[in-house]
C-alpha cells in the first residue's frame, strides 16, 4: 500500500497546493491512502468547511486537525457530519468530532488513521499514549485492517520520537506535524513502523513558518504586536512524506 502524508496546509497558498497537485499526484505515484494535515488552512488558522470539502475533492482520504482545531468556530459544528476530519483522540472528553477514523483506501483496502496532540510545551489535554494504546489494540494491524497512520501533533521532537517507538510495529506510519519544518530523520523503526519527525508545511515558503514575516519580525525583534498574524500567500510548496508498505 502506498500512503502519502501531506504536512500542515497553511493558508491559501498550501490549500492550492493541495488543490493543484495531490490529483495528479494520486495518479502517478499510485497512492492508495492520501492524508492532508488541514488545521491552519484556513487563513493559517484552523479549518472551514468548504477547505475540507475541497481536500477530500483534491483526493484527501483523511483530514487531520491539531491544537488550532477549533480556531474557526464553525469547525465545532460541522465536524458532526465530517467523518473524514478527525481532530485529536485526546481532547477532553465531550469535544465534537472523532480522534480516528476507518477509512477505505483506493485499492479497497481498509485503513485507520489517527490523530494525537503531544502534551510537551503544549495546551493540557489528556494522556495521548493510552489513548493511542486503546485505539491501536481495538484494531490490530494485519488483522482487521491494512494499514495505521498515526499523526503525532506535537512540539517537542522527544515526545514525538517516543511516540514512534511506543507505536513501532503496531502502526504503518507515525508523523510527527505542528513545527512546519521538515527534518530529516525519516526512518524505518526497529519493528517496521515509518517515522518522521515531522512531515514540513505545505504553503509560502517566504514566510516564517507559513505566516508573513513582517509581523513575526517585529514581535521577534521589539516585542511589540502591531497587527494580527496573517497566512503568508506567495508560491506555493507542497511538503509531506510517502511510505510504502
Amino acid at each position: 500500500m502506498r500512503i502519502f502524508f501531506i504536512g500542515d496546509v497553511v493558508g491559501r497558498s498550501g490549500c492550492v497546493a493541495v488543490s493543484q497537485r495531490l490529483p495528479q499526484m494520486i495518479a502517478d505515484w499510485k497512492i492508495d491512502l492520501a492524508i492532508v494535515n488541514g488545521e491552519n488552512a484556513a487563513d493559517g488558522f484552523g479549518i472551514t468547511e468548504p477547505i475540507y470539502r475541497e481536500f477530500v475533492a483534491a483526493g484527501a482520504d483523511a483530514v487531520t486537525l491539531g491544537n488550532h482545531s477549533w480556531s474557526k468556530k464553525e469547525a465545532l459544528a460541522f465536524i458532526e457530519h465530517a467523518p473524514r476530519l478527525i481532530r485529536p483522540i485526546n481532547y477532553i472528553p465531550g469535544a465534537p468530532g472523532c480522534g480516528s477514523a476507518l477509512v477505505e483506501t483506493k485499492n479497497g483496502k481498509r485503513a485507520l488513521v489517527v490523530n494525537a496532540l503531544g502534551r510537551l510545551l503544549m495546551d493540557p489535554v489528556n494522556d495521548p499514549f493510552g489513548l493511542l494504546d486503546r485505539e491501536i489494540a481495538a484494531h490490530p494491524l494485519r488483522e482487521t485492517v491494512d494499514a495505521i497512520v498515526v499523526d503525532f501533533h506535537c512540539e517537542a521532537t522527544s515526545e514525538k520520537l517516543a511516540a514512534g517507538y511506543f507505536c513501532d510495529g503496531r502502526v504503518s506510519l507515525v508523523v510527527g506535524t505542528h513545527t512546519h519544518v521538515p527534518t530529516a530523520d525519516h526512518r524505518i523503526l526497529p519493528r517496521g513502523t515509518a517515522y518522521i519527525s515531522d512531515a514540513g508545511m505545505t504553503g509560502d515558503y517566504e514566510s516564517i513558518i507559513g505566516i508573513k514575516k513582517e509581523e513575526m519580525l517585529r514581535r521577534l525583534t521589539t516585542g511589540i504586536p502591531s497587527g494580527r498574524f496573517e497566512a503568508a500567500n506567495g508560491v506555493p510548496t507542497l511538503c509531506g512524506v510517502a511510505v510504502e508498505t
